[in-house]
């Protein structure tokens, strides 16, 4: 993204409408974020696809397709082990794997240049923050019932200090899926900016003549970490935001 020239570093964040369809007060209109969600369902179909044989099974021999596949499922049910239990955790894998699969293939995809970055949008990682966070309550509540209000309450409290710790438990609990969307927006955003202000003074550098021309190779020659750098962001906020989900999911089980 960050070789789009722009006038300003935010306009690469703009949701632009490719296709205008409107009924009334609902909006149905194509835009540039739609078309960058579809492309990574297609994306994420066909390497799953790929990586099966015939009969929807993985193959004994790994093709180039399952072997990283098969290093996701690895990770992803070693965290979900690790952070919520060998036989609570299991039943909950598809769910984990479908979240850092997704995630992760979104902060990538907007790496490449001329797409978006769906993760740079508050709306987008506060709505799946959201979900999941109404979903590990459901599931809290299914399986402890009255007992899920212990998380505010801790047994043995006095009642002075529950009038202290009630609010600020509650708070801080209502402010989780805040906190893990804020997370992963704010490096999505501020990597992808920073890049695109060091190409953007790269370009303006470029249009001088003698001493000034040769500057502009610099910010290129900065451009190339900062890129790998952002890559290993990308990568890194997929796997923190899958890890805070197996903890908030572990805290709703075992009410710790």
């Amino acid at each position: 993204m960050f070789l789009s020239f722009c006038f300003s570093p935010i306009e690469q964040f703009d949701i632009i409408p490719l296709i205008n369809l409107n009924f009334g007060i609902i909006d149905f209109s194509i835009t540039n974020q739609t078309v960058i969600l579809f492309l990574i369902y297609f994306f994420i179909f066909t390497l799953l696809f790929s990586s099966t044989n015939e009969d929807s099974t993985l193959s004994i021999t790994p093709n180039r397709w399952q072997a990283p596949i098969e290093l996701m499922y690895k990770a992803i049910l070693s965290m979900l082990v690790t952070n919520v239990g060998k036989d609570t955790g299991k039943p909950f894998f598809p769910l984990f794997f479908s979240i850092f699969f997704f995630v992760i293939n979104v902060n990538l995809i907007g790496l490449i240049p001329y797409s978006f970055t769906l993760t740079s949008h508050i709306i987008v990682t506060f709505s799946l923050s959201l979900f999941f966070f109404i979903g590990i309550n459901i599931i809290c509540i299914r399986t402890h019932g009255l007992k899920f209000f212990s998380l505010f309450l801790p047994s043995g409290t006095s009642v002075v200090l529950g009038l202290l710790l009630v609010p600020i438990e509650l708070i801080s609990y209502v402010f989780k899926p805040i906190s893990l969307s804020i997370r992963l927006f704010a490096n999505m955003m501020a990597g992808h900016t920073l890049l695109k202000v060091i190409a953007g003074f790269a370009w303006t550098l470029s249009g001088g003549f003698g001493l000034i021309f040769l500057i502009h190779y610099v910010p290129i020659l900065v451009i190339i970490p900062l890129f790998g750098l952002e890559l290993g962001v990308a990568l890194i906020q997929a796997f923190v935001f899958t890890i805070l989900c197996t903890i908030y999911l572990n805290d709703a089980i075992h009410l710790h």
